[in-house]
C-alpha cells in the first residue's frame, strides 16, 4: 500500500485560497443536497492537560473522499511551542479502504476554515466592502485575512485581540508585501467602527465587540466558538441580522454557544436560521437582498470540508508530483 505524504510547505504550493473557497463551495454543495454521510465529531475531553481530541470523518462519493481528520484542541499548547490545534487529515481510496494519503491537518484546518468564511464573504458580503476588521490573532486568523482578501477589493484592514502585543506582531508580519493599510486596534470598538467586514475568531465565552456598534449593511463571520460555552458574538447580531447562515445545521444548531445561549433564554429559535452555505450556492435560499441589510455567517466546522478539500489536493499533488511517497505491507 503506497501513502503519500503531504507537509504543509508542499500543501501550499499546491492549493492557493480561491481553489480553496472553490472547494468548500462544492463540498457545501453536496452536503446540503443531502449526497454525503458525514456523522457528527466525536470530541474526548482530556481533562489533565486542559485539552479536547476530536475525531471528524465522513464520505462523500461525488468526490470521492473518504477519510477522518484528527483533531485536538489544546489552548496551553503555545506556552510549550506547539500549535494549540494539532491536526492530522488521513485519506482513505474510496474503492478499497486503503490509506492513500497522510496530511498536514493543521494547515489543511486553517486553510478549510478561511476559505468557507471567503466563501460566505463572497456570497453575503456587499460588493462595495473596503473596511474589514480582524478580531483573534490566533492560527487561524492568518488564513481568515487571507479569505477575505482573495473575495474582496479591501483597502483597510484593522486587526484587535485582548493582547496588544500579539496584535502588533500580527500587523507586522500580514502586512508585508500587502498594499492594504493595516491599523492595529488597542480595542474592538476601534476595529468594528465602521468596519464593512467583520470576522471573529477567537475562544471566548464572551462576546468580543458590540453588536449594536456594527454599521448597517455589515457582513459578520463567527469562526471560532465551537462548544456551547464559546459565544463569541454578541447576541445583538444573531437578532438582528436580516439573513443567517450556517456551515451545517446540523453540527451549528448542537455545538456554538453563540446560538446556543440565546436558545436557552428563549430569544432565539432555530428557525431564525436562513439556511446553509450549500442551499446559498444552489440557489436554495436568498442572500443579502439590500445594501443596509445585516448578514451572519456562523461555521463550526465539518468533516465535509475537510476531505473534499484534503481529496482536490491529494489529486493535485499526485498530478504535480509533489510530497513523499511511503509503502507499508
Amino acid at each position: 500500500m503506497k501513502i503519500l505524504i503531504l507537509n504543509e510547505k508542499e500543501m501550499r504550493s499546491i492549493m492557493n485560497m480561491r481553489s480553496a473557497i472553490e472547494a468548500v463551495k462544492e463540498a457545501a454543495s453536496a452536503y446540503s443536497n443531502g449526497k454525503t454521510n458525514i456523522p457528527l465529531r466525536a470530541n474526548l475531553n482530556v481533562k489533565e492537560y486542559n485539552g479536547n481530541s476530536l475525531y471528524m470523518y465522513g464520505y462523500v462519493p461525488d468526490c470521492k473522499a473518504l477519510g477522518v481528520k484528527l483533531v485536538s484542541v489544546y489552548p496551553d499548547n503555545p506556552k510549550i511551542g506547539v500549535s494549540a490545534c494539532p491536526a492530522t487529515v488521513i485519506l482513505e481510496n474510496a474503492k478499497t479502504g486503503e490509506v492513500s494519503s497522510v496530511m498536514d491537518g493543521t494547515y489543511l484546518t486553517r486553510l478549510r476554515t478561511g476559505a468557507l468564511s471567503g466563501a460566505a464573504t463572497e456570497l453575503l458580503s456587499r460588493k462595495d466592502s473596503k473596511i474589514f476588521a480582524l478580531i483573534g490573532t490566533g492560527g487561524q486568523a492568518e488564513s481568515q485575512l487571507e479569505a477575505v482578501l482573495a473575495v474582496r477589493d479591501i483597502e483597510e484592514v484593522r486587526v484587535y485581540s485582548r493582547n496588544f502585543e500579539n496584535v502588533e506582531k500580527f500587523v507586522a508580519k500580514a502586512s508585508a508585501g500587502k498594499s492594504q493599510k493595516f491599523i492595529a486596534c488597542k480595542s474592538s470598538n476601534e476595529a468594528i467602527d465602521g468596519a464593512d467586514i467583520i470576522t471573529a475568531v477567537t475562544v471566548s465565552n464572551d462576546p468580543v465587540f458590540d453588536g449594536k456598534k456594527v454599521k448597517r449593511g455589515c457582513h459578520i463571520n463567527g469562526v471560532g466558538s465551537y462548544t456551547p460555552e464559546m459565544s463569541e458574538i454578541d447576541e445583538n447580531i444573531v437578532l438582528n441580522a436580516g439573513k443567517i447562515i450556517v456551515d451545517t445545521m446540523e453540527g451549528t444548531i448542537s455545538e456554538t454557544g453563540d446560538f446556543l445561549k440565546p436558545m436557552a433564554k428563549g430569544t432565539f429559535k432555530k428557525e431564525m436560521i436562513t439556511g446553509e452555505l450549500g442551499d446559498l450556492v444552489n440557489g436554495k435560499c436568498k442572500g443579502r437582498e439590500s445594501e443596509d441589510e445585516l448578514t451572519f455567517f456562523e461555521t463550526t466546522g465539518s468533516a465535509v470540508y475537510d476531505l473534499v478539500t484534503g481529496q482536490k489536493m491529494y489529486e493535485m499533488a499526485l498530478e504535480k508530483k509533489l510530497g513523499k511517497e511511503i509503502e507499508i505491507a
